[in-house]
């Protein structure tokens, strides 16, 4: 038995989700056991598959959805090798060749190399645009499809493609899911479910091609154009997605010798026929089935850590499978049998004006399966049903399909109560109530911030949220709601929060984002990229007269006043009042398209036309070309208001829509958010404008107007409340500006209106803008004060020549550029001019560029200079410039990663490094010196 420091080696071959949570098992039950080794194929520490869908949508990154960052790999000890694949084991030897020439030697083994997605075996399946759904890799080139072509189809009508659908059809493509059976999710989901989740997303944008078998792809150039079907129709696309299922990735172990059926046979501790080798996940097989959900991963996980740990266990006899659907606006809920049977009795409700739909099967009046659709609320419970085969009371009937009580509705259950200490709260990560429990009796944790740090619930998701408060609130009782009161600080830097923050401002009279940062007692006195932008939001909010924003602590979007895409190019969006546009500033647009050399014209889904690839140098003088205001496209800000044609127009319009929309943008066009804020205004309740998924939607009839609030139709799909009902235009007008500057006051920064109203309550708001007359008139009069403080970014940025040079103007050297990379290569350095000491202003980045190479030349609040070279160390590269400088750091504009100014090393997420360049000040300007990387 090889031994390090007395530590038995354990290798690891995958880095997902179900082998280092096992691993993270291992550590809590023996720590000082094992020296461990892990191999990933992909480049990235360990992240969340289960959010790939959020990762497609955009409205996460690859950083946003890490369960361990590289920083937990080296607290633990743990050798982490990404970008390595490990192609055999010798099981004689206990040593692991990878492709790369690595040799490692092990005392116990887990192979966890998860799954690979199944690729049909048709014609043309090798075509260039032909892609699976299974990592950040194909994540990257789906939303790359969806910046160049227009339409896409999804093969699979399973839970992974109609992830995948839904997320392209976010970016803006027209999706078509292509399905071989009659009903969606037919493994989850009995007809009835699924003809109501095809509706649902159907009403949501999605296209279905029912029935049909793929026989073939076609392309063009090698490139896809259409599918072929077995009837012989054919499906015109530029992309396609198989996302037909998964198989288990068992190549390792087939090559290793290593018993193999379907997936990598163990038995019921996880040991596989080889000694001291185990296998966990997707990639095993247990008594003839291959598991690929998240929840029966963790539980081979527990087991296989206790039988490393030496931890007594029992064994693993398999898991009740349960599936949740993650679409936006879709809440689906499937666990254990779900068809209906001769021996099934069946207990179902189901109402389509609520789309709600309820299923139990009995078997001899014991649950043994069940589907919710539209109300998830019951899905824990009804999976320990499922898992216990309860039998069937009156209490559990009234608890899942209602009646009972004076109302003819039963109260829920305290499921904190009610569950066990072995049940799941946190699917995503694994985390037992019994873990939450220990956490809160034996470490003293109150609130859910403590409980996410320690043992990851609600750290991914965020769906186990409310039931982890709830378990708080059961084991702390009383006390509960002042320790859950104790708010988290808007970042690292403060432990205070927004009310803290806003009130300190007021109170003490603070004009500055630095000033609030040193009078408040930040921990890091330059701030990061999370509490500068927002404090000069604060700032703004409280002072619209007096405040002078400070540029510097702007997002790049905000601060460029343009979008930036993932090239360092940027989009312009001109403002079209209503979605109403004119043949001349049509014919000014296309000009300005071919003069600036565009890549794309595309129209938006707010009704407007985007400019894509757009030089930084050129905005200003595209802005003064097209002769139309912002349309704020990129900015935290009032983004635009979607209209139908309505009374003007169409016959079934009841409301002058087009009017009331152009009314509404051109008054509060220009004002600061908190977060991006869209509205729509329909003429009649057909809603063809959408505004039960806007932030303020207006539906017009032959009364009045309906104003509904707190809508979202991104990720999270939120349909709006109605707030109220008015009789006339005026009143419509003062309470919607009551309403933005009532949101503008309370939400906290970057928290879009769906999640505000959810936080503060309806009728919190609808008491304070409605029923308030008094409050509403101040409100009015605070929100005129700041719209009149308002001026079009595109005009002051063309007609200020200081800031035009500062913020656009890049720094363009005439050198030898051959000459000067053969002497930097050879460590000589080359030394140039750059500029005037005013050209470098304080935290704001400068653009040099000299023959091939360009830096990235930035000035600390201390006055010292510092170069780097301007290109992300992020795989998709992109410019540095545009980045938040604090302190001695810079966080990048695209990727928010933390660079090391002086150094060039990324600090977070702790690896790579960027070139750096010596920079020096004297009484002739600034000078910069070429030379190899440091």
């Amino acid at each position: 038995m090889r031994m390090n420091n007395n530590k038995m080696k354990l290798v690891l071959v995958g880095n997902g989700m179900a082998g280092i949570q096992t691993v993270e098992h291992i550590l809590k039950l023996a720590p000082e056991r094992y020296d461990i080794t892990v191999f990933g194929s992909e480049p990235y520490p360990n992240y969340n598959r289960i959010m790939l869908s959020y990762v497609l949508e955009g409205s996460k990154n690859i950083d946003e959805i890490m369960l361990n960052d590289w920083n937990w790999y080296k607290d633990n000890g743990i050798r982490l090798y990404t970008d390595t694949t490990v192609i055999r084991v010798d099981t004689q030897l206990k040593e692991v060749y990878t492709a790369d020439g690595r040799k490692e030697m092990y005392d116990k083994l887990i192979l966890a190399t998860g799954s690979k997605p199944f690729i049909l075996p048709v014609p043309g399946a090798d075509l260039e645009g032909v892609v699976g759904f299974r990592d950040i890799k194909d994540c990257e080139m789906m939303k790359e499809a969806a910046g160049q072509y227009g339409k896409a189809a999804v093969i699979g009508g399973g839970l992974l493609g109609l992830e995948a659908a839904k997320g392209l059809n976010n970016l803006g493509m027209d999706v078509t899911v292509v399905h071989l059976m009659n009903d969606l999710m037919e493994r989850q989901l009995d007809p009835a479910a699924s003809g109501m989740l095809k509706d649902e997303l159907e009403r949501q944008g999605l296209k279905f091609k029912m029935g049909a078998q793929t026989t073939g792809i076609r392309g063009e150039n090698g490139r896809v154009q259409s599918l072929q079907f077995a009837d012989g129709t054919e499906l015109e696309t530029d992309f396609v997605v198989m996302a037909v299922g998964i198989k288990p990735n068992t190549e390792v172990a087939a090559a290793s010798g290593i018993g193999v059926n379907r997936g990598i046979v163990v038995d019921d501790y996880m040991l596989t026929s080889a000694p001291d080798v185990y296998a966990v996940g997707e990639c095993c097989e247990h008594r003839g089935v291959c598991y690929g959900l998240v929840a029966p991963l963790f539980e081979q996980g527990q087991v296989l850590a206790k039988c490393l740990a030496q931890v007594e266990t029992g064994p693993y006899e398999g898991s009740v499978t349960s599936t949740k659907l993650k679409i936006s606006g879709v809440d689906v809920f499937s666990a254990g049998e779900f068809q209906d049977a001769p021996d099934l009795r069946v207990v179902s409700i189901r109402d389509d004006w609520k789309r709600v739909y309820k299923k139990l099967l009995l078997r001899d009046d014991k649950i043994v399966g069940g589907i919710l659709f539209g109300d998830v609320t019951e899905s824990s419970r009804l999976q320990k049903w499922v898992r216990e085969e309860a039998e069937l009371t009156a209490d559990i009937h009234a608890a899942l399909m209602g009646g009972g009580g004076c109302c003819g509705g039963s109260q829920p259950a305290n499921l904190a109560a009610v569950m066990e200490d072995d049940e799941i709260v946190c699917g995503c990560n694994g985390v037992t109530k019994g873990t939450i429990v220990g956490c809160i009796k034996d470490q003293g944790m109150t609130s859910v911030d403590e409980i996410k740090a320690a043992t990851g619930a609600t750290r991914s998701c965020g769906g186990c949220k409310p039931l982890v408060e709830q378990i708080l609130s059961h084991v702390l009782g009383d006390s509960f709601d002042s320790a859950a009161a104790k708010p988290a600080g808007i970042c690292g830097c403060t432990t205070m929060d927004r009310e803290d923050i806003v009130a300190a401002i007021r109170d003490k009279g603070l004009r500055h984002v630095r000033e609030v940062m040193n009078v408040l007692g930040w921990s890091n006195p330059g701030g990061c990229s999370k509490c500068r932008p927002a404090v000069n939001y604060y700032l703004g909010m409280i002072y619209p007269v007096e405040y002078e924003e400070a540029r510097d602590s702007r997002f790049v979007n905000e601060r460029l006043h343009g979008n930036i895409q993932k090239d360092g190019t940027f989009s312009v969006v001109p403002r079209m009042y209503g979605g109403v546009t004119s043949p001349d500033e049509l014919r000014r647009i296309a000009d300005a398209a071919d003069k600036y050399h565009v890549g794309m014209v595309k129209v938006t889904g707010g009704q407007r036309i985007d400019l894509l690839g757009v030089k930084k140098e050129d905005l200003p003088q595209i802005w003064e070309d097209l002769g139309m205001p912002s349309g704020y496209a990129y900015a935290k800000s009032i983004r635009t208001v979607k209209t139908c044609v309505g009374s003007r127009f169409c016959r079934f319009g009841t409301q002058d829509s087009i009017g009331m929309g152009i009314e509404m943008e051109k008054k509060f066009e220009r004002l600061d958010m908190p977060a991006k804020f869209k509205m729509a205004v329909n003429g009649c309740p057909r809603n063809c404008a959408e505004p039960g998924v806007k932030d303020l939607g207006i539906v017009g009839n032959d009364g009045g107007w309906e104003i509904y609030v707190g809508g979202n139709g991104g990720i999270k799909m939120r349909e709006a409340d109605l707030l109220c009902k008015v009789k006339t235009d005026e009143e419509l007008m003062e309470i919607s500006a009551a309403f933005i500057q009532y949101y503008r006051e309370t939400a906290n920064y970057a928290e879009r209106t769906s999640d505000w109203v959810e936080r503060i309550g309806l009728e919190t708001v609808a008491e304070a803008i409605v029923n308030n007359m008094e409050n509403r008139k101040a409100l009015v009069v605070r929100v005129e004060e700041a719209l009149a403080m308002a001026a079009d970014p595109w005009k002051v940025m063309r007609e200020t020549g200081s800031l035009r040079k500062t913020f656009y103007e890049n720094i363009e050297l005439e050198v030898d550029g051959a000459e000067l990379s053969a002497q930097a290569a050879g460590n000589v350095i080359v030394e140039s001019r750059i500029g005037g000491a005013d050209e470098f202003p304080s935290l704001v980045g400068k653009t040099v560029r000299a023959g091939s190479k360009e830096a990235a030349v930035f000035r600390l609040a201390d006055g010292r200079l510092f170069a780097v070279d301007n290109t992300s160390p992020h795989q998709k590269g992109g410019p540095l410039t545009e980045g938040i400088v604090s302190g001695e750091y810079l966080y990048e504009p695209l990727h928010d990663w933390k660079i090391h100014l002086p150094t060039g090393e990324v600090q977070a997420p702790d690896r790579g490094q960027v070139r750096t360049y010596p920079v020096r000040e004297d009484r002739e300007g600034v000078h910069i010196g070429w030379s190899a990387a440091k």
